[in-house]
């Protein structure tokens, strides 16, 4: 009888130690493991990408700068693992992506001629691929590198950019502050430009080579309260016209990418008797994470730079300043010194 009671003794207790062994397995931290090591998200081509348990290593291919730019604002900049292409290097008008994400200086480039350097690729072992070119989820799907789809056709996709950033990086909070932030500039610019009693004409792009590259001007410069003499309702994201196009719209204002372009039209004899060019109403729009004027988290800045050439009395320089502290320090966490913002606004 002392043997049995013994024997079932024995028998309770591996049951109980094998039981709560399993309860390790299986209680509330071992489920918050598992959910963390399979976590999900959808991404903006509606694909389900899983994603690592710790994002390290940040590759971005494809517009590097627009890229670049929504990584270091949700505050992950030092982990870009590549530097940018030549095309973005060979000048230092992109001089703020070394300081926003200083190790890019020293690492290897990545794309060659927009081409991914395979061997770079299994070199750098990046955790994460950002990408905007559904080409390049194609022929990274054999690398078995999670590849999240980014997508910025209509301005409201910025939002949902970051939104999806938010959660790859869980950091929801901040992308609704950023998020909250791009509605009031909206707001704030429309109550500005509501008091106009009449707008000016303006061109975005390279009136050089007759293209007007980005769509997304279009917006920016409505909600700057300026008229785009290249808004015909196009969907397109490129638009070419000619030298009597350009001289029939005869615009109030110019923007452009570089001071080089800016010389260049104002010593062109066929557009002397354009607007812009006898008062002197060309500008160049900043490049700091990327270029304003294009698909950039910095949008709400070019709206209230683009309102300050425009309309200084509805945007003064001082507020401008201010602005633009406020937003570096803000989201890229860089104290702008007040030389390198009246670089930024120019003359």
């Amino acid at each position: 009888m002392k043997t049995r009671r013994l024997l079932f003794i024995s028998i309770l207790l591996s049951f109980c130690l094998i039981s709560s062994l399993s309860g390790c397995s299986t209680g509330k931290d071992a489920n918050e493991n598992t959910q963390q090591a399979a976590r999900t998200v959808t991404d903006m081509a509606g694909r389900t990408v899983t994603l690592p348990e710790k994002i390290e290593k940040i590759a971005n291919i494809g517009p590097v700068g627009v890229l670049n730019g929504f990584v270091q604002l949700m505050g992950e900049g030092d982990k870009i693992c590549h530097q940018m292409p030549a095309n973005f290097t060979k000048t230092d008008r992109w001089k703020y992506q070394p300081i926003f994400s200083p190790q890019i200086k020293d690492l290897p480039v990545l794309e060659v001629d927009k081409n991914i350097d395979l061997e770079v690729l299994h070199a750098i072992q990046p955790d994460i691929c950002f990408t905007m070119n559904k080409e390049t989820v194609e022929s990274l799907k054999e690398q078995n590198i999670p590849v999240v789809f980014l997508k910025w056709t209509q301005p409201e996709d910025a939002k949902a950019c970051i939104a999806l950033l938010g959660e790859v990086f869980n950091k929801r909070d901040l992308a609704v502050q950023y998020n909250e932030y791009f509605d009031r500039t909206i707001a704030e610019a429309g109550e500005k430009t509501a008091t106009l009693k009449e707008k000016k004409t303006a061109l975005y792009g390279k009136p050089t080579d007759f293209s007007q590259p980005h769509l997304i001007a279009e917006w920016w410069l409505k909600q700057a309260g300026a008229l785009s003499v290249t808004d015909d309702g196009r969907t397109a994201e490129r638009l070419t016209y000619t030298t009597e196009d350009l001289l029939r719209w005869n615009p109030d204002t110019i923007f452009v990418f570089t001071q080089q372009e800016a010389k260049s039209i104002k010593e062109t004899s066929a557009f002397q008797s354009v607007k812009a060019v006898q008062d002197d109403a060309i500008y160049v729009v900043p490049t700091v994470a990327h270029v304003w004027g294009n698909r950039t988290i910095e949008q709400p800045l070019m709206i209230f730079w683009a309102m300050h050439k425009l309309y200084p009395e509805l945007m003064p320089k001082e507020e401008l300043q201010t602005k633009i502290k406020d937003f570096y320090n803000t989201y890229f966490h860089y104290d702008m010194a007040p030389n390198e913002i009246d670089a930024i606004i120019g003359d």
